[in-house]
């Protein structure tokens, strides 16, 4: 349904990347999942380590599925091309971006 503004709607988002400094917004989704019906949302720095990312925060946010086995996650995606996970490659190397995607199967 069309929405019809009655003024002029024209500001600047709050969620730009240049108001997170050296963060990013990364969106993780857990594919196919019962219990994940959408993305969540985790702020972290660009260069935070693969490891430390899956670690604090991917295994954290799945670990509320009492199914989720930190070793099963396998079809990693960033932005929709296939991702080979390494520990030592930086979230900004990655290739995920501001308000990017990283999207897994199990």
């Amino acid at each position: 349904m069309a929405v019809k503004a009655l003024y002029e709607y024209d500001f600047p988002s709050k969620d730009r990347q240049e108001l997170f400094g050296d963060d990013i917004l990364v969106h993780v989704m857990w594919t196919n999942n019962r219990m994940f019906a959408s993305a969540a949302c985790f702020r972290a720095p660009k260069a935070m380590p693969w490891s430390d990312f899956k670690a604090t925060m991917i295994d954290a946010f799945a670990g509320s599925d009492p199914e989720y086995d930190p070793s099963a996650p396998t079809d990693w995606h960033v932005n929709g091309q296939p991702f080979t996970p390494d520990a030592t490659t930086t979230l900004e190397s990655t290739g995920v971006g501001h308000k990017g995607l990283i999207a897994f199967r199990t």
